[in-house]
């Protein structure tokens, strides 16, 4: 059971690990676009 896991366990930490990265970059896109449009706003 063990061994079976730790076969399994790199292909889990590369899906995780990209759906990581495009999780962190929409975040990091949608607090930009906040900030973006705060920005504008205080402009006016």
């Amino acid at each position: 059971m063990l061994g079976r896991l730790a076969d399994s366990v790199p292909s889990l930490i590369q899906e995780l690990t990209m759906a990581d990265v495009a999780f962190v970059i929409a975040t990091i896109a949608v607090f930009a676009l906040v900030a973006l449009i705060a920005r504008g706003v205080a402009k006016l």
